[in-house]
Parts: structure tokens; sequence; C-alpha cells
């Protein structure tokens, strides 16, 4: 939509109003009411290039971005892969393992040379070098950072090569993932808090050791829907009778409870129905139990803005999500397992099989909600009772709308 056009939300008429301020106009109206909101975003927040772009920059590289598992951006087997591309959010930024394999720091520098701006990577490239080279003048840096050759500056009076270092950016490690933040340098007093980001998330998965878990199978998935409607479907049950007949039978869909807990993150759990082991086509346990957890319950849990947690008895399922358009979505599905006394990965395929059905479910009514929210008719809708963790999404979203950050 252009912004000269004219679109009803909750707010009325919004003549005159860019994407970005129907939306805000919205969430605005919601947050003046008590309580959770009563309906969905408007059609804009989930088909307007103009509103992706703020998303990826103060949601994406602004907050705490899912990278990826640690031991695969940077792994340590054989000859360490030392520096990789990556991309937090809209900003380019370069992963790299500073000193010994597994001991080494891991830093996230921004991808740009400090001479004239050139990448220093492209792409998804990486290195098992022991330093950056930018391939357009060949400065070179060290993996702290560090100028450590500039050619042709050898002799420029002035020139400080302690002032030329790569800009280092904000980088945690958690549960086997790597999170970055882009939008402010290293130390600044703008970088959010990554332990008020995680808040009480960190205590509900801490039993499941998600650190000590690998990966046995993945699937990889680029769906037509704008991500949020990924995560307002990952989010309710509303739909299960209707599409998920497998996903039925095994656990009720009314059952459970949401969280509402600090941190930037929404969810709940659900339990497994009387004789079933796990989420299964046949309800039979597909890996090795996870010591510590509830054997009945199912978390499924979002932590913003683009990681989503799903723990099982036996199994951690995650899926990461990549905009690439408002209307366009990467996801990547994983599923995490404890490895045996003897680092014999269990298979999970019996989880990969029941979620690839369930996955392609969900994609397809995710893709007829993108191609509703196009049609000039469309009006937000209001929320069902049991859909308060999609109310809870739209809270916390709206309220990033207005201030730009994701946790208060």
């Amino acid at each position: 939509m252009t912004s000269t056009s004219e679109t009803r939300t909750s707010t009325g008429p919004t003549t005159g109003l860019s994407p970005l301020d129907v939306v805000r106009a919205a969430v605005a109206v919601e947050a003046a009411a008590e309580g959770e909101p009563q309906q969905m975003l408007p059609a804009e927040a989930y088909t307007s290039p103009e509103v992706l772009a703020w998303e990826r920059r103060h949601l994406y590289a602004g907050s705490w971005t899912c990278l990826g598992r640690v031991d695969e951006l940077l792994p340590t087997e054989g000859k360490p892969t030392t520096q990789r591309a990556v991309m937090v959010g809209d900003v380019a930024g370069l992963l790299v393992r500073d000193g010994a394999a597994e001991q080494g720091t891991v830093r996230l520098f921004a991808n740009t040379c400090r001479h004239r701006g050139h990448e220093l990577f492209g792409g998804e490239e990486s290195s098992q070098r022991r330093s950056i080279t930018c391939p357009y003048h060949a400065w070179s840096y060290a993996l702290d950072g560090s100028l450590i050759a500039a050619p042709g500056f050898r002799a420029v009076d002035g020139f400080v090569a302690e002032d030329h270092g790569l800009v280092e950016l904000p980088v945690h490690l958690w549960g086997g993932w790597v999170f970055g933040h882009a939008l402010h340098p290293l130390g600044s007093p703008e970088v959010p808090s990554f332990t008020e980001h995680l808040g009480e998330l960190d205590r509900l998965l801490s039993p499941y050791g998600l650190g000590s878990l690998v990966v046995a199978e993945r699937h990889t998935y680029e769906i037509a829907a704008n991500w949020k409607v990924v995560a307002e479907n990952y989010h309710e049950c509303y739909h299960c009778p209707l599409i998920h007949p497998e996903l039925c039978q095994v656990s009720p869909p009314d059952s459970g409870d949401n969280y509402d807990l600090p941190g930037a993150w929404v969810g709940g759990s659900m339990v497994l129905r009387d004789g079933m082991a796990t989420m299964s086509l046949t309800g039979e346990l597909v890996a090795t139990p996870l010591p510590g957890v509830d054997p009945r319950k199912v978390e499924y849990l979002h932590l913003l803005p683009n990681l989503l947690v799903s723990a099982h008895p036996d199994y951690v399922m995650a899926h990461r999500l990549v905009p690439l358009a408002p209307g366009r979505t990467w996801i990547e599905c994983s599923w995490m397992v404890l490895p045996g006394p003897d680092g014999e990965v269990p298979s999970a395929a019996g989880a990969a099989e029941f979620w690839d059905i369930t996955n392609r479910q969900d994609w397809g009514a995710c893709e007829s909600v993108q191609r509703g929210l196009a049609s000039p008719h469309f009006h937000p809708g209001p929320f069902a009772p049991n859909e308060d963790a999609v109310a809870h999404l739209v809270r916390t979203l709206g309220r990033a709308y207005r201030t730009g950050r994701l946790v208060p």
C-alpha cells in the first residue's frame, strides 16, 4: 500500500499515514485500553516493505537475533572455522572465534573494512585463516579486531593503527545458540541487556540442557507468509482440531496454559494424552528421554524475534525464522537430542516425520492468511479466549513499535 492510501483499522480512517504510522496508530489504541490487545495487527504490519525494514533494523538488529548453533557456525573439528559472515537483521556481521578451538572467545564485528567500507566477507562465506583480510585493499585484522596491516600507510604521518580496528558488536552464547546485536557497538549503553531479554525463559528451559544437545535432523522451508503470521500460528491451537489431526491424537489441543513472565518471549505449555510418551505419529519416544524434565509436558516458547523452541520429553525442536520479504520467510527447523554415553547421536526421524507433516499443514494455513491479508476487505479480527498467547505477542510487538525495544 502507498502512503496516500486510505486504510480502515481500529483507529478509523488513516488517510495519508505511512504503513508504519498506521501500525503505530493501531497499537497506540490497544495500549490505551486495559489488558491484552483485543484484535490482531492491521494488514500493513504483514504486507508493508517499510514495516519489515523497520523490524529488521529495530527488532532484529536492535535486539538479540538468533544466528544459529555455535558448533555449526564456527565448527572446531579438524581445522577450525575462525570466521563467518552473518546477517543480524539488516546489518552485515562477521562472527569469529578468537583463540584455540573450543576455548576461543566468540566475537562479532561489523562486516565492513575501516578503510573504504568494503565487505570483509560476502554472503555466508567462511574462512579458517588466523587473520581477516579485506579483499579490496588488503587491510588486515587480527581475530580480536585490531588492525595489523594497512598497505601504504606505514610512512603516513599521524596514522595510528589502534584508531582503525574493526567495530566490535555484542554477542552472547546461550543454549548452544549464538545471539547477535548489531545496532550499537559493544559497550554502548544503548545495547539491551541479554539477561533481561531472556528473563524467565532461561529458568523454564534449563532442565532440558540445551547446550548439551546435538542436531539429529533438520529441514528448511521457504514459505509465502510474513514471519509474524508464522509466529502467531505457533502460539495458538485454536486451529488444531481442523488442520492437525495427527497432533490432536497425541496432545489435547485445549490443554496446558500460557505464561506471562519477564523477558522478550511468549509461550506456554501443553500436555500429552494418557499413554503418549512424546509428540510422534505413534506417541512413542523417538530419542533418549531427557533427564529431569516433566515427561507429560511440552513447552512452546518463542524468544523474540526469531527463535521458536519446542521442548519435548526426549527432544527439542527449534524453528529459526529469517524474514526475506514482507510475504516470505525462510525457516530452519532442527531436532536436537541427547547423545549417548559413547557419543552416538540417536535418530530423531520419528520427530522429524511427525513435525514435517504438522509444519506443512501450518505453512499452508499461514500462506492462506497472507493472501487474505492482501484483500482490500481485510479488517483485523478479534482474538478468541484461547488465543491469549497471540494477544501477548501482539502486546509485546506493539510496545516495540512504540518504543523501539522489545523489553521495557
